[in-house]
């Protein structure tokens, strides 16, 4: 079987494609994720100026350079990302509604119990927004957001946690993402659900389209 690429986002568009097929004999003997790169860059030379502004997945893992690939493996190259397992870890299309996952992390053990929701604005680094349009890596969002979950909890061990991310085209005052942190004490909650968020926006290949009267954008790729 062929290697399957994937491209999502700015780079879907860029390239006017959303996969391929790379057989591993178009590659060298014990191929690594760096061949595999330097052979779309030969297919495709624009790609080669990114290289320090994507990362580079295998079968839904972010993989260092150095890692092998084989036959049937899944590589995906993945611009910067926006910033379930289970109903508490969730990407959705419908409205989401934070008192849905207060409720799932709720426990008589819970002193505290922290939510935090992102929501639409109207306005960002002086451009006027009216929608914004989430797409995502699906299968691996919904990994990453299990993968944070289980971080938080090693970190915290007595939280509960639950994390759902929306996508699509929303508009302002939509809620993107919300998150509820339940825990026996408020500082633990707080911590947790904070850290939870900035990893979200770091690490889940969901990415964002802003769009307004002066025109639409990729979130974190440039004008």
């Amino acid at each position: 079987m062929p290697i399957q690429i994937r491209y999502f986002a700015a780079v879907r568009e860029a390239l006017d494609r959303e996969s391929e097929d790379l057989s591993v004999g178009e590659l060298p003997e014990d191929p690594t994720v760096e061949d595999v790169w330097n052979v779309l860059c030969e297919r495709h030379p624009q790609l080669s100026q990114w290289r320090s502004r994507v990362r580079l997945a295998l079968n839904h893992d972010f993989v260092g350079d150095d890692v092998g690939v084989e036959d049937g493996d899944e590589f995906a190259v993945i611009p910067p990302v926006a910033g379930g397992a289970g109903s508490r870890f969730r990407i959705r299309r419908e409205p989401l509604d934070a008192d849905v996952l207060v409720d799932m992390v709720s426990r008589p053990s819970a002193g505290a119990v922290v939510t935090f929701e992102g929501i639409v604005r109207n306005r960002t680094d002086g451009f006027p927004v009216e929608t914004l349009s989430y797409e995502c890596y699906e299968s691996m969002a919904l990994k990453t957001l299990r993968d944070i979950g289980s971080d938080a909890e090693d970190r915290w061990p007595e939280i509960e946690l639950a994390i759902h991310h929306r996508i699509g085209t929303l508009e302002v005052g939509d809620t993107t993402v919300a998150i509820a942190v339940a825990s026996p004490h408020r500082a633990e909650a707080f911590e947790a659900c904070s850290w939870t968020i900035d990893a979200v926006k770091q690490w889940v290949p969901i990415w964002k389209k802003e769009s307004g009267p002066e025109g639409s954008r990729w979130v974190g790729w440039g004008p």
